[in-house]
C-alpha cells in the first residue's frame, strides 16, 4: 500500500495562494472536518490559543481536488521570506502531451492558459519551447514567486 502525502509550499500569504491555486487547478479550499462549520471553530475546540488563531478564518490553508483524487496541497505560512530557487515545483499538465496533439495546437491552447492564470497574478519566467522542438513549456511564478511549470 502506497504512503499517503500531500504537498506543503511554505509561503507568506495563504490566503492569497488559496485562491491562485483553486482557480489555477480547479481545486478548492479544504473544508472544514465533518462535524465542524468551520476551521476555526474546530481549533477553538483542540485549545489552540487565540492568539495562534490569527487569520485562521480563511480556513486551513489547503487546497485539495474536489474528486478526493489527487494530493492535497497545504500553504504554510512562515516568517522567514523565500530565499532562492524553490528545489520543489508543481507541473501542471495543460496538454496531452507529444503525440496525442499537434505542437502548434498544444502551443495554442498553452498560450491561452498561461494568459489565464497571468490574469489570476501569475507571471512569465520563461518560455522553454524553441522553435522547430516537439514540445512546449513554460515556466512560470505564482503570485508569491514560487516557480511552477505548465506544459
Amino acid at each position: 500500500m502506497a504512503t499517503r502525502w500531500h504537498l506543503t509550499v511554505d509561503c507568506a500569504d495563504s490566503a492569497r495562494l488559496v485562491e491562485f491555486w483553486c482557480a489555477a487547478l480547479g481545486y478548492v479550499p479544504e473544508p472544514a472536518p465533518d462535524g465542524w462549520s468551520s476551521w476555526l471553530e474546530y481549533w477553538r475546540a483542540g485549545g489552540i490559543p487565540e492568539e495562534d488563531l490569527v487569520g485562521a478564518e480563511n480556513g486551513s490553508g489547503a487546497v485539495v481536488d474536489p474528486d478526493g483524487v489527487l494530493p492535497r496541497i497545504w500553504f504554510q505560512e512562515v516568517p522567514e521570506g523565500r530565499t532562492g530557487k524553490n528545489r520543489l515545483h508543481i507541473d501542471v499538465l495543460h496538454t496531452p502531451g507529444r503525440g496525442a496533439m499537434p505542437v502548434a495546437a498544444r502551443r495554442a491552447s498553452l498560450e491561452q492558459e498561461v494568459e489565464r492564470l497571468v490574469a489570476l497574478g501569475a507571471s512569465v519566467a520563461y518560455w522553454n519551447a524553441p522553435e522547430g522542438a516537439d514540445y512546449v513549456a513554460v515556466t512560470l511564478r505564482d503570485t508569491e514567486g514560487n516557480e511552477f511549470c505548465i506544459s
